[in-house]
């Protein structure tokens, strides 16, 4: 097993390729620790080099919406109005932060991306 650290795009492709073929070994094997070692090296090189930011707050309340089968009247009781949650989610309106903790409690949304301007 020769593990080093990733610093460059090759070293990069080369760790994904050694992973592939190491993917599924037993766990407390030489192959496994390996493979272990490369997922955290991989991911840290990927967190460096291609970060993935916050999503938009709108477009994650649509997005959790479509995922729990809700229509806007259901967020109603969380934002005030029906008409409220439309004005929201149109952009026409601003979340405030008591909306923002329902929202969050209601669709299980992090706050961090409630909070983002948008």
């Amino acid at each position: 097993m020769e593990i080093k650290a990733i610093k460059t795009e090759q070293d990069y492709d080369e760790a994904l390729e050694r992973l592939e073929v190491i993917f599924h070994a037993e766990v407390d094997t030489p192959d496994g620790d390996e493979a272990e070692v490369l997922s955290i090296l991989i991911e840290k090189y990927e967190d460096e080099h291609y970060p993935i930011g916050m999503p938009d707050p709108i477009q994650a309340i649509k997005f959790r919406m479509e995922q729990m089968g809700m229509k806007q009247k259901d967020l109603a009781e969380a934002v005030g109005f029906t008409s409220r949650v439309s004005e929201i989610l149109n952009g026409k309106r601003k979340l405030t932060l008591g909306m923002i903790r329902k929202l969050s409690a209601t669709l299980n949304i992090p706050t961090e991306v409630l909070v983002q301007e948008y």
